[in-house]
This record gives structure tokens, sequence and C-alpha cells, in this order.
């Protein structure tokens, strides 16, 4: 059988953000023996004013000392794992997703928040610009997200929500390939969203008929699972998915959220699905962050 995940990019600016991306990272390259590729851009659009106060060389060691770091957590972790380091010029996240695309990287590992003002050299607004453009799965990992022990993190319990698209199909094939590698258990959930329809007449028709659509979308996951070995349980809730997936994660102690950045709403993926884009802004669990592209296991 050949290695579902093979490499995983770390993009770094050496924030605290940054840290935290990278030990989940390096977390799940050594749990599936994959390869760890770390990154650091030396921003090439600086403002003439901003290159005023920092030149290039001081740059280029920050960007030098940012991945040094990062190879000597994943070394200090798993002396076996292979680690290449590398320094690039160019718009950060032009030149992450194109590294990704020529290396063949599997998963892309980042933070959702890093340096800011003159410091910003690589995370915040650019994690949003690789999700939106990425052709690869990306584990975003927000600040607030509990920052074990490289040793400790955990990856056994999975929130996998759905809306039954071809996006969240994808994801949920993603998703179920990675729990089995992982030895993981998944979750299912299903956000009926009657907002949009709390004045129709007849509501209480429309909801049994979402409800009964839920069901089924929730039973095809479940089946799925049980195929692939891995335990798959379910629910369905009512009411915005932007606010009901962060506040299940949350509440039921879930270790990663797993999710298509395409469902029914049809917005391409330049613009990523707006609920996976507020739901990666307010999270306290890292996501995955699933393209239609992505690779199928």
């Amino acid at each position: 059988m050949s290695r579902f995940i093979e490499s995983i990019l770390i993009p770094t600016d050496g924030s605290d953000g940054a840290l935290a991306g990278a030990g989940r990272g390096i977390a799940l390259a050594s749990r599936i023996d994959a390869d760890v590729h770390v990154l650091s851009i030396v921003e090439s659009r600086l403002r003439a004013r901003d290159l005023d106060e920092l030149d290039l060389p001081s740059l280029e060691e920050r960007a030098e000392k940012a991945v040094e770091e990062i190879a000597r957590l994943a070394a200090d972790h798993d002396e076996e794992m292979t680690v290449t380091t590398t320094i690039r010029k160019g718009t950060p996240f032009q030149s992450i997703r194109e590294y990704a695309t020529r290396r063949e990287i599997d998963v892309i590992v980042m933070g959702t928040k890093g340096r800011t003002g003159l410091d910003r050299v690589l995370l915040g607004s650019v994690t949003e610009n690789v999700l939106r453009t990425a052709r690869t799965p990306v584990l975003a990992v927000p600040p607030n997200a509990d920052e074990p022990a490289i040793d400790r993190v955990r990856f056994d319990r999975f929130l996998l929500p759905t809306d039954g698209s071809d996006g969240a199909t994808i994801a949920a094939e993603w998703g179920i390939e990675l729990a089995d590698r992982l030895e993981s258990s998944i979750h299912a959930l299903y956000s009926v969203d009657m907002g949009p329809f709390a004045d129709v007449p007849e509501a209480d028709d429309l909801l049994e008929a979402l409800e009964y659509r839920a069901e089924a979308v929730i039973d095809a996951v479940r089946a799925r699972g049980e195929d692939a070995g891995v335990g798959v349980s379910g629910s369905i809730v009512t009411g915005s998915p932007i606010t009901e997936i962060p506040t299940y994660a949350t509440e039921n102690d879930v270790d990663g959220i797993v999710m298509g950045t395409h469902g029914r709403t049809g917005i391409g993926q330049w613009f990523l699905g707006s609920v996976t884009e507020n739901v990666v802004r307010q999270a306290e669990v890292p996501v995955f962050c699933v393209p239609v592209s992505a690779k199928h296991p």
C-alpha cells in the first residue's frame, strides 16, 4: 500500500503562529512517516519605506533562522524524519503554492496568524490566499488552538462537516482515509440552516425535507467509513454552519476538522466557500481544508 501522505510542507516566518503550525505538521509527519519540507519566503514586494528600515540581508538571515528552528524541532522529535529546508524570494502565497505544486506536496500545514505590521512576512492574510488558491489540502492551525508538546499532539477524533455536495464528498473520502491511517474516528455533522427560509409558509415541511436529506448524507458517510474500517458517528443540528461547526468542535473536544473548500453554494475555488473560510477564522482547533482538486486517496 502506498503512503497516503508522503510529503508535508511547513511554511514559516519565525512567528509563534508559524511554530504552532509547525508542531502539528511535525507530529502528523511523524505519525504517517512523511517527509517534511520547511519553506520561508523573503518578500520581494516590500515598499520602499519598508526597505529603508529592513535591508535584504537581515530578511534573509531571519528566514534562515526560521527554517533552521523548524528543522531542529523536527530532528528533536523524530531523528529519522527527512527534512528539506528552502528559502525563496517572491510573493509569499504564490511561492508557497508553486513550491507545493512542483514538489508534489501532499499537505501544507501553516498557522493562521503570523507577524503583523512591518514584521508581517508570511502568515495571516497569506494563509487565506493559500487556502483560496492551493490545489493541495491545507491544515490551518489557529493561534488559539491548544499547543501541547509535539509528542502530545492528538489525532484521535475528527469532525467532518458535510452538506452532501461534490466538494464535501471529496473531503469525506480524504478525511476517512486520513482517519484510517491515523487510526482515528470521525463524527459527521450536517447543519440544517433554516435562516433563509424562516418566513416561508411551508417552513415546517421544508425543515422535514432537509432533515431527511441530512440523514441520507450522514448515512452515506457512515457507510463509506465502514467500508474503510473507520468508525463514523453522526448528528444533525439546526442553525448556521458558520456557528454550529466551531461550536460543536469546541464542545466535543475534537482534535481537528476536515471539510471541503467548495460546497453547495457553487462558489469557485478561488473564493473559498464562505462557510469554510469562516470556520477557519473561528475554530479553536486545526482545520484540514480539502479542495476539489485534492489527490484521491
